[in-house]
């Protein structure tokens, strides 16, 4: 939990692709994320944390499903979805939380 938390509070933009092994549309995600991750390079730090692995922690943020995105600046949370989004709308979300 703590290294989260020092992930999520640096100056750089951070997006958390909450997933789960067993999750369709999870899966599905996994090349794009690789993508956006290529494109954005050192702009944004891309985590993907696994719900049933780290419980504790899906449970405080509230993370009812996957896959759930949440893009933090600073400790704080600046964007969150659920469900399969594109590449362009995870990239636009995180230049936003760049300004």
């Amino acid at each position: 939990m703590s290294k989260f938390k020092n992930l999520i509070n640096g100056d750089v933009p951070v997006l958390v692709d909450f997933h789960a092994t067993w999750c369709g549309p999870c899966k599905s995600m996994n090349p794009i994320i690789k993508q956006v991750a290529k494109q954005l390079k050192d702009k944004a730090v891309i985590i993907k944390v696994d719900i049933d692995r780290n419980q504790a922690l899906a449970n405080q943020l509230g993370i009812r499903g996957v896959p759930t995105f949440v893009i933090y600046k600073k400790g704080e949370i600046v964007w969150r979805t659920s469900g399969m989004q594109s590449g362009k709308q995870l990239i636009d979300q995180v230049e936003l939380a760049l300004k």
